[in-house]
C-alpha cells in the first residue's frame, strides 16, 4: 500500500475550507457535511500514516479504533458522535420527516460542526508529525 497520509490531510484541509465557505454563504447542511467530511479525512490520513486501512465513514468509529493505539481525548469523541449525524442527515430529504436538509440546519450547528471538524484536525496533525 502506498503511504498517502499527506494527501488525506489535504483533503482534510479543503473540506476544512470548504465548510467554512458554505457557511458565509448560508448553505450551512453543506456546511455540516464538510466539516464530517474534513474530521473523517483527518482521521484517515492518521491510519494511512500507521500503515492501516481505514473503512467506514463514521469519524467516531474510526477514532475509537484508533484510541487502541494512541490516547483519544473524550471531548473529541463526542464531537466524532455530533459530525457523524451530519454524514446523511445533511444531504438527503428522505432522511427528514418534512422538509430539504438546506431548511434544517442553522448557522449556529454550522459554526460547532466547523469547530469540532478544526479540533479533529488538529489532533491527527499532531499525531501525523508523531507517528
Amino acid at each position: 500500500m502506498v503511504e498517502r497520509s499527506k494527501d488525506w490531510i489535504d483533503e482534510a484541509e479543503g473540506d476544512l475550507e470548504h465548510a467554512k465557505s458554505d457557511m458565509e454563504h448560508g448553505y450551512y447542511n453543506w456546511a455540516c457535511f464538510s466539516a464530517q467530511q474534513s474530521a473523517e479525512k483527518a482521521v484517515k490520513a492518521v491510519f494511512q500514516k500507521m500503515g492501516a486501512e481505514a473503512w467506514g465513514n463514521s469519524v467516531a468509529d474510526l477514532l475509537l479504533e484508533l484510541s487502541k493505539k494512541h490516547e483519544v481525548p473524550e471531548d473529541l469523541l463526542d464531537a466524532a458522535l455530533e459530525l457523524d449525524k451530519a454524514y446523511i442527515p445533511a444531504r438527503y430529504p428522505n432522511a427528514h420527516p418534512s422538509g430539504s436538509p438546506r431548511r434544517k440546519y442553522t448557522k449556529e450547528e454550522a459554526r460547532r460542526m466547523i469547530d469540532h471538524a478544526e479540533k479533529i484536525f488538529k489532533f491527527c496533525s499532531s499525531l501525523l508529525s508523531k507517528v
